[in-house]
């Protein structure tokens, strides 16, 4: 853990300027926490990560982050260390930094136009990355692992346990419709609104970049959808058709489109119902977990959800 005598040390690593000092604003992610620093040259972000998700060392987040600001995807910037590193060693801690952005809260209500513009900039991004596709966008949990997940939830009395349990069959059903990608190139993974905000100045900016690799454009787009479009056709219509409109490579035709979406969820839902059940979790924590659970059981994606999505996208492109 960083601690205060930590600031200056950071400062010079980084070039950070002088009078370095940690302003006390901490935010905290599912993956690591960025702590606000002070210096004569402005504000920072400095991030590390929980022991229990260590970062990718290969540099290609903050490649393809660099690589996305400079054709205009709005993002905080990389500050690299004095030789060019990314990472720093800081009191055994792995730390980047980034420039501070004031972000907004979480908003999936943001403009879906603006939404959809970005993200085609982001899917045009000049880059070939290396990170190969991951299992936690493609593969089931599957109704075994449902089955055995909600019979501990429910033998635990977790709170999420009996609309989990209801949920069951459609989560399976789901997972059905999930296909391998077909046209590769690399996305940001994780573009949920966490991760998509406005900011003070106004606009977005999309921030954690982490989890980027390849993955094919066209479920980034239908996870965008699902997020952002909030079941509301017009706003579905606004989405892609900005995203179309702005050269955007990716199309939204079919359920099996929605494969990063089911996934992801799921993986989300199962590992938190799994740190939930740890009974070394403190009750802070398993608060936490349990907001995370009930985020995807009480406004679930569905296949009628699925379904309404696609049919306002063809209802955009039918003949009048």
């Amino acid at each position: 853990m960083l601690d205060p005598d930590h600031a200056a040390t950071i400062a010079q690593l980084f070039a950070l300027g002088d009078g370095a000092r940690f302003t006390g604003a901490v935010v905290r992610g599912e993956q690591g926490q960025v702590a606000q620093l002070a210096t004569d040259h402005g504000l920072w972000a400095v991030k590390t990560s929980f022991p229990s998700n260590p970062p990718e060392l290969d540099g290609e987040d903050a490649a393809f982050q660099t690589a996305a600001l400079a054709t205009g995807v709005p993002s905080p910037a990389v500050v690299t260390a004095a030789a060019g590193e990314v990472f720093a060693d800081v009191g055994g801690e792995l730390v980047r930094v980034y420039g501070w952005v004031e972000v907004l809260d979480a908003d999936p209500t943001l403009d879906p136009g603006a939404v959809g513009e970005l993200l085609a900039r982001l899917h045009q991004v000049p880059f070939t990355g290396r990170r190969p596709p991951d299992g936690w966008y493609s593969d089931p949990v599957g109704a075994a692992g449902w089955d055995a997940l909600i019979a501990k939830a429910s033998s635990a009395a977790a709170p999420f346990a009996a609309g989990l349990a209801g949920l069951r069959d459609e989560l399976v059903a789901l997972e059905a419709e999930l296909v391998p990608a077909t046209e590769l190139r690399t996305c940001h993974r994780d573009l949920w609104a966490d991760n998509l905000r406005a900011t003070e100045a106004g606009g977005l900016c999309v921030i954690d970049w982490d989890n980027c690799g390849l993955a094919d454009p066209s479920q980034e787009l239908a996870c965008l959808l699902f997020e952002f479009a909030r079941g509301d056709p017009a706003r579905a219509h606004t989405l892609h058709g900005a995203y179309v409109g702005a050269g955007g490579p990716g199309r939204v035709r079919s359920r099996g489109d929605f494969t990063m979406a089911i996934a992801q969820l799921g993986h989300i839902t199962e590992i938190s119902c799994r740190a939930w059940l740890d009974p070394k979790l403190d009750a802070g924590e398993r608060d936490h977990q349990a907001a995370r659970v009930r985020e995807v059981v009480d406004d679930p994606l569905t296949r009628d959800v699925i379904d309404s999505l696609l049919d306002a996208l063809a209802a955009r492109t039918r003949p009048a």
